[in-house]
């Protein structure tokens, strides 16, 4: 069900933002960047209240955190928030974030691909080691993440921890998320020599961005602090959809792409044009 609010008050993150070249650069070399103050304090207090409400509706029955695996006790992932919360649909429809994907990736325009929040609950396990494009169905490397905190990120509870460079590597395995994709990259990040960054503690309205095939993970959260994240994925304008080699892929092109068939265009009703704005 759909929840509806007064949207008269809610900022609509129409004012664009310019990246640097230097932005630029580092995205392309190492796969991810940060943009401080993306978004406003005052504005993300007023983003925040409906995002955690619509994720403690869609969470009320999850499992305790014990008593679920490594992928469960990573983080609460809620999914096509913006299509259930009308204030949630101007967050991840928001030009301005638009805007800086498109141009971190060098194209004239993106496409949703999806939205989700994630939620990192106190003493909640660390997510492992993993690429997020081995679960898309999408024939393009065009593809990016924003990662954006709710709320203050110390640096003991940490943003992401990335593999520098690693997305120049495409398909590096096709593991997901869990015990053996942390064990199997590891090995390869020490195998093969990546350096590994992270953009340290990140204020709410900060915002990373990285490709779909930059390899990264995030520790444990080990305070009483719930790290509450919205993440949109975007996707190059033009794109077409790519094959459901993967019970993963045959699932995301069901759940992100409407059922559209291998080859065609992206461009369903769950994908709309987030920029250029029309």
């Amino acid at each position: 069900m759909s929840t509806e609010h007064d949207l008269s008050s809610v900022p609509p993150l129409t004012s664009l933002v310019n990246v640097g070249v230097e932005q630029i650069a580092e995205f392309a070399r190492d796969g991810h960047t940060v943009v401080r103050g993306l978004a406003s304090t005052s504005e993300i207090d007023v983003y925040r209240a409906a995002i955690e409400s619509s994720v403690q509706r869609a969470t009320a029955r999850h499992p305790d955190i014990t008593k679920r695996d490594t992928y469960g006790k990573a983080f609460l992932q809620v999914p096509n928030i913006c299509f259930n919360d009308d204030v949630a649909k101007m967050f991840s429809f928001a030009p301005r974030f638009a805007k800086v994907a498109a141009d971190l990736l060098g194209v004239e325009g993106v496409r949703l691909y999806h939205d989700q929040a994630l939620f990192k609950e106190p003493f909640g396990g660390f997510t492992p080691w993993h690429q997020d494009q081995t679960y898309w169905p999408l024939d393009t490397d065009r593809t990016i993440t924003m990662w954006m905190p709710l709320v203050d990120v110390p640096a003991d509870v940490g943003s992401m921890t990335f593999a520098d460079g690693s997305h120049l590597h495409g398909d590096l395995g096709k593991w997901v998320i869990g015990d053996e994709s942390e064990a199997r990259f590891d090995e390869m990040v020490r195998e093969r020599g990546f350096p590994t960054s992270t953009h340290g503690a990140v204020r709410a309205g900060d915002a990373t961005f990285h490709t779909g095939w930059t390899l990264h993970r995030a520790p444990a959260n080990n305070t009483p602090l719930l790290r509450s994240v919205m993440t949109v994925i975007y996707v190059a304008d033009g794109t077409r959809v790519g094959p459901d080699d993967s019970p993963y892929r045959a699932f995301d092109r069901a759940m992100w792409l409407g059922g559209a068939e291998p080859g065609t265009l992206v461009g369903g009703p769950g994908n709309p044009l987030l920029w250029p704005v029309h």
